[in-house]
């Protein structure tokens, strides 16, 4: 704590709440005391002032001190002089008008004016009768700033006989019988601060407002707006403050000049009768000084839902301090300041958006830090796992064919339980700029973005708005209104997203991404609790979900639900309501594509997932809105998933092709290359919108554990290695097949009828109703065009047929191709069990007819293989 010189008295109260403790009345060494004087008065000044000082040197808040405390002044005279009094009238250059009622009838008016560097107060009494005709009426007031520490009155009788009085008192100059008038004037130095005052009659009566409180105005801190929420930066160096509270007593606004200390440097309790709109707290700093950052301290009745003693972190800033014990054991002491700053404009010249449409994406999920963190990529180490680093790495991105990148949540977090647990959602966490600080983190992810944009690729991010950290997040603020807290425990860090500030809260949180990180989509994460209400019951038409759908800002965004609970590591199955914009991380596709593989499941469920899962999508959206994936962050790799398959694993559906872990067995390793290939195929070759996962593209293992700490960071060896090699470049095969073929492959509408013939491996109609079944193959065709010439229709123009086919038996099958269109012939392009180069070929391999008319092919056991019919030569 700062100490003030020793002339200077000390006393723990203040005029305005009745508050002790923290509570500072500040003299003010320098101030004015103006009434309007006759010219031809000699002993005033030019400016017709009575200017009295006091005794004490003028205070001035030291850069380096902490809370100021509670001074006192010795007395002030005031010469007796003939005087005409006239009503000193302002022209208003810059300041606030505050009008209260006096719990005795009349009115009392405040004008806060600035002048260079100078605060007149002019008070005006109207409308007041005092008992008698020889009554004066007086003005006594303190200058303090206080805390929500402060709990007791001040009884003005009450001061020790050798204290310093902490309490002026200045006649109002009487301008009729009912109306009086005085000004004081402050220094810019010592703003900013509250006034508070009551007035008193010579008799000894007492006059506050009509709520039988003192009147209070803010000095150098203006009455703020409520809208918008966070800091704002009006015109002329001021800050505006406003936070949301509606249960909240009392908010107490902190302000730091240095983030590193552990008390703020000056505390300013905010009025409730001028710095509160409804359920929004506001105010406005006119001169910041050398303050740097900020936080709140809320108090109410309820103890368990405030903490007096903690400072809060503004939940809408938009830079962040790093936080203090980060990763601590136990979060009491956790702590986060909003920084009293702006980024400097971005320079977005040139950025276009690809505003690709949803059939046509590929998406790469990753993770920012474990992506470049490893030397094996070969980056600086300042850029090293960084926004930065990503975007060094766009080459990799386009050799595998994708076209949007999916980041896992960036937010800052609860470092001891991962991603998914944020305590803020307006900025990056710092660790991922180059120079560990919110800044650099800000400006390197625009800067990735922008190249990435330049690439063709869109930015998508995943996030969570259904939980929170433990502690450090909204915690404190008003947990009736922003948590679920009618549930057990667990629940108490659940948001209660469908709250009307809750819901404009992660509404804000969207568009500030998109407006200043210009992202292209958003990824939500335990999306069926978004489908929660007040109560925890479950809505069918949840506010949120409908608000997001319709917002103006992310109309161009893509929006999907994901109802995998990271917390709890389970997937949540709900029918998502969507207004035909939501799309969905399509968990099904995973688990029947897995299940079809190992040797489970029908004929139908595999159908089904190729052509576009209709049974979860025919609702009136299509195929592109069903993101497939075969691996993801949580649970077993692409590789671990043909390795492992032990009991504990049931969930993850996996087969371990023969032995458990790691081998050396030639037949085993055989199978799981070829598995491997198969659910890159599979998901491919399917409608919807791929999803590859980090590291599956080279064969990133965690040993066979699916939790999500267990994977490693990216190892870029490993993508010159055979294995990587060959995977990699299959995936890029795929994607640019994919790309040529997006007539069958690429649609935003399911396939007719007519486009799609299922065979069995002898051209015989599939085995729908045989579990032991384990092949299926599918001839798609493009749509002909309805122009005909004499001739007929043109059938041996433009695209051709596809046949795709699909054999998880243990056994071979030799499968009979369709006859090929008129005038074209079958082109194997793959088949995943040939060795690497030949399991696939960019031109294709034609197929010889064994007879007249019939094309046939043998397929080894756990295999697929894709083929095109072309145009004949010659």
């Amino acid at each position: 704590m700062a100490t003030l010189p020793t002339p200077i008295a000390t006393r723990p109260c203040c005029l305005h709440c009745g508050t002790t403790d923290a509570s500072k009345l500040v003299s003010s060494s320098h101030y004015s005391y103006r009434t309007k004087l006759p010219q031809s008065f000699e002993r005033v000044d030019t400016k017709q002032k009575l200017i009295h000082r006091g005794s004490v040197q003028d205070l001035v808040c030291s850069p380096h001190r902490n809370l100021l405390k509670v001074s006192a002044m010795t007395g002030v005279s005031v010469e007796d002089v003939d005087q005409t009094y006239t009503l000193v009238t302002h022209k208003l250059e810059k300041g606030s008008s505050y009008l209260f009622r006096t719990e005795v009838g009349g009115q009392v008016k405040v004008s806060v004016t600035q002048k260079n560097a100078k605060y007149p107060v002019f008070i005006e009494v109207s409308s007041l009768r005092l008992p008698s005709s020889t009554d004066r009426l007086i003005l006594a007031w303190g200058v303090y700033r206080s805390d929500s520490t402060c709990t007791q009155t001040l009884d003005f009788g009450s001061l020790a006989p050798d204290a310093e009085p902490l309490v002026r008192e200045n006649p109002l100059d009487q301008i009729s019988d009912s109306e009086y008038a005085l000004e004081l004037e402050f220094d810019r130095k010592q703003i900013p601060f509250f006034l508070s005052f009551l007035l008193k009659s010579s008799s000894g009566l007492e006059i506050r407002s009509h709520t039988h409180m003192k009147f209070c105005i803010p000095v150098g801190l203006g009455r703020g707006r409520p809208s918008p929420l966070g800091l704002s930066f009006p015109a002329g160096g001021s800050i505006s403050f406003a936070v949301f509270s509606r249960n909240a007593e009392g908010v107490v606004l902190c302000l730091y000049d240095d983030a590193s200390a552990d008390q703020p440097t000056l505390e300013l309790d905010l009025d409730p009768y001028v710095n509160r709109t409804g359920d929004i707290w506001h105010v406005s700093l006119e001169n910041p000084g050398n303050f740097t950052a900020y936080g709140y301290r809320f108090r109410g009745r309820n103890n368990d839902h405030f903490d007096k003693g903690r400072i809060i972190l503004d939940p809408y800033a938009k830079i962040i301090e790093k936080p203090k014990n980060p990763g601590a054991a136990a979060l009491t002491s956790y702590r986060c300041l909003g920084l009293l700053s702006q980024v400097k404009p971005f320079n977005w010249a040139g950025d276009v958006r690809p505003n690709l449409s949803m059939e046509r994406l590929m998406v790469y999920r990753l993770n920012v830090k474990r992506f470049t963190e490893h030397k094996s990529s070969q980056l600086p180490a300042d850029i090293a796992g960084t926004f930065s680093g990503l975007a060094e790495k766009i080459d990799h991105f386009k050799d595998l064919g994708v076209n949007a990148v999916l980041m896992e949540p960036i937010f800052p977090r609860d470092e001891q339980k991962g991603s998914y647990m944020p305590f803020h959602f307006f900025s990056p966490m710092s660790i991922y700029g180059p120079s560990s600080n919110q800044i650099s983190a800000i400006n390197s992810l625009k800067d990735a973005v922008k190249r990435l944009h330049s690439s063709g690729i869109e930015v998508f991010l995943e996030v969570v708005f259904t939980e929170t950290a433990d502690s450090g997040a909204l915690q404190g603020i008003d947990d009736p209104s922003y948590y679920h807290l009618s549930g057990p425990v667990k629940m108490r860090r659940a948001l209660n997203c469908n709250y009307p500030i809750v819901q404009q809260f992660i509404l804000d949180s969207l568009r500030h991404w998109v407006i200043e990180f210009h992202i292209d989509g958003f990824c939500f994460m335990n999306a069926s609790s978004l489908l929660r209400g007040f109560h925890g019951e479950s809505l069918s038409r949840p506010p949120l979900v409908e608000a997001i759908a319709f917002d103006p800002i992310l109309s161009r965004t893509k929006i999907i639900a994901d109802s995998w609970d990271p917390i709890n590591a389970a997937q949540k199955d709900v029918e998502f309501p969507h207004w035909k914009r939501w799309a969905e991380m399509n968990s099904k596709f995973c688990i029947d594509i897995r299940n079809f593989l190992r040797g489970g499941g029908l004929l139908s469920d595999l159908a089904t997932r190729l052509c576009g899962n209709g049974d979860l999508f025919f609702d009136g959206r299509g195929p592109a809105f069903s993101f497939n994936f075969i691996a993801r962050n949580f649970g077993l790799s692409l590789v671990d998933l043909v390795s492992f398959s032990k009991g504990e694993l049931a969930t993850e559906f996996s087969w371990n092709c023969g032995e458990e872990g790691p081998t050396n067995k030639i037949a085993v390793l055989e199978r799981r290359l070829k598995q491997i290939r198969n659910f890159l195929f599979i998901l491919y070759l399917s409608l919807g919108v791929p999803v590859l996962n980090m590291g599956d593209e080279c064969g990133h293992s965690a040993g066979g554990s699916p939790t999500y700490g267990a994977r490693k960071p990216f190892d870029w060896t490993t993508l010159k290695a055979g294995f990587g090699m060959q995977t990699s470049q299959f995936i890029s095969f795929l994607s640019s097949f994919r790309r040529r073929r997006g007539d069958l492959l690429q649609n935003r509408n399911f396939l007719k009828e007519e486009s799609i013939n299922w065979h069995g491996s002898d051209q015989a109609p599939p085995k729908w109703g045989d579990p032991t079944s384990r092949f299926l193959a599918v001839n798609l065709k493009p749509e002909q065009d309805t122009k005909t010439s004499l001739e007929g229709p043109k059938t041996s123009e433009g695209p051709g047929d596809l046949f795709i086919a699909f054999n998880g038996a243990d056994q071979a099958e030799r499968v009979i191709l369709p006859p090929s269109p008129k005038g074209m012939g079958w082109n194997r392009l793959v088949d995943t069990a040939l060795h690497y180069p030949g399991f696939f070929l960019v031109e294709g391999e034609p197929v010889i007819e064994q007879m007249a008319g019939l094309v046939s092919y043998e397929m080894k056991s756990h295999s697929c293989a894709l083929f095109e019919a072309t145009a004949l030569t010659g």
